[in-house]
């Protein structure tokens, strides 16, 4: 065996010297990617060579094919200034762009209140969006009410934006008796049928094919209904990405697919998920449309979520959406990522933070002040904590009230069968005695 050392270089910037072993006749290795950065490394991510208005912005009915260079590019609106250059810009009004930058914040902020919650016991279980705030917020902007959506966790930001109660995802958090899944959900997966969200699934993956099924039906009953859904960029290595997306090309239905790549599917490096440079150019195999787009420019994220919708929406099929973000912390409060990636990677990624840029953006138009901003945080700051104190009114995590075990049972099956009838008795005999 032979060793050979060779450069490897990061699409976003960063590179490190490897050791791969060689058999000297030559014959073929396994090859593991590895991560371009691990703790102890000094992380090096070059700034984004795309910049706005690098690519035009088709009609949304166009071809596949003329959208190579989305697929393979980066679709950007915010330069490092925060200025909106090109034609991707949503030319946005200024309460539509405060909207924005206030649903943000609230999430934020409401992320920082479960983590604190949860590092005090009164939570079992919770993760935070820091850092892709933008990708559930500016879609929970541009699809309509009546559209269905099937979202991954880390996008709280859709369900506040939607118009689900804080409240009621606190509730979820904590399982306590205003928990409208009546804990048959994991913390955090949250689920709203007024707003058109399908429950977050542990089972990563699965929306895809839902979506794409959901759309169908949306098709086939000649519905003026989009069907979206989101996953990571760990889950497109499973056979549901693919499932969905050979289903949405040959039926084409009015869908928008979407991968979240925050470059850790947990502790594990996107690399290890696709062997080529982007994921929005796996659509090109399946003969639909591919744009990746900077996940922390909101009015980017925003532009081309609202020309996918109108290519669903008018019967021109789904499209492959790649939204290139960062994960600032760790993936749950069960991960500890300082053991697989130095501490201070995020903050070097070249993309930023999506409101700080969005707020510059705003600033530039005389539309924002830093005053505006301190007022705004000091009162989501407030109201948060109010809306947990209030969900803790109808039980905590440590004290209950509890519900009767018996309640297991209900909301399963239409008809109890037989068997679990029997164990239901029994639980109530045990109760009494």
């Amino acid at each position: 065996m032979a060793d050979s050392q060779y450069r490897v270089e990061d699409p976003q910037g960063g590179t490190r010297d490897r050791m791969v072993t060689r058999t000297a006749d030559g014959r073929p290795t396994l090859h593991i990617p590895i991560a371009p950065h691990r703790p102890g490394d000094e992380p090096r991510y070059a700034r984004f060579t795309q910049q706005p208005g690098d690519l035009e912005r088709p009609d949304p009915l166009a071809n596949f094919d003329l959208l190579h260079d989305h697929a393979h590019g980066l679709v950007r609106v915010l330069d490092d200034d925060g200025n909106a250059i090109g034609p991707w810009d949503p030319k946005l009004g200024a309460t539509v762009l405060r909207d924005g930058l206030e649903w943000m914040l609230t999430t934020r902020h409401f992320d920082r209140r479960q983590m604190k919650m949860q590092r005090q016991g009164r939570l079992s279980f919770c993760l935070e969006c820091k850092g892709e705030e933008a990708i559930g917020v500016a879609a929970g902007m541009v699809y309509a009410p009546e559209d269905l959506l099937f979202p991954s966790y880390r996008m709280q930001g859709i369900f506040l934006v939607r118009g689900m109660p804080m409240v009621q995802m606190m509730c979820h958090c904590i399982g306590n008796r205003g928990d409208i899944s009546k804990g048959r959900q994991m913390p955090v997966h949250y689920g709203w049928k007024q707003g058109n969200l399908v429950s977050i699934s542990s089972p990563v993956g699965t929306q895809f094919p839902q979506a794409v099924g959901a759309a169908m039906a949306m098709a086939y009953r000649h519905e003026s209904r989009v069907a979206a859904a989101w996953l990571g960029d760990g889950t497109s290595s499973q056979g549901d990405f693919h499932h969905g997306l050979n289903f949405a090309s040959v039926y084409l239905p009015p869908v928008v697919l979407q991968v979240v790549n925050n470059q850790w599917a947990i502790s594990t490096h996107r690399n290890i998920a696709t062997g080529g440079k982007t994921f929005s150019a796996r659509a090109e195999s399946y003969g639909i449309p591919g744009i990746r787009v900077d996940g922390n420019d909101f009015l980017a994220v925003y532009a081309v979520t609202a020309w996918a919708a109108e290519r669903a929406r008018h019967n021109g099929g789904p499209t492959l959406i790649e939204l290139l973000t960062y994960r600032s912390g760790a993936h749950s409060t069960s991960d500890d990522p300082s053991r697989y990636r130095p501490d201070d990677e995020s903050r070097l990624w070249p993309g930023g933070d999506p409101i700080a840029r969005l707020a510059r953006h705003l600033k530039n138009l005389d539309e924002w002040s830093d005053e505006q901003q301190e007022n705004l945080e000091n009162r989501l700051e407030k109201e948060v904590a109010m809306t947990y104190k209030q969900a803790e009114t109808y039980g905590t995590f440590a004290s209950g009230p509890f519900d009767p075990p018996e309640t297991l049972f209900d909301d399963v099956y239409e008809r109890l069968p037989h068997h679990l009838e029997e164990q239901r008795d029994e639980i109530r005999i045990l109760g009494k005695n």
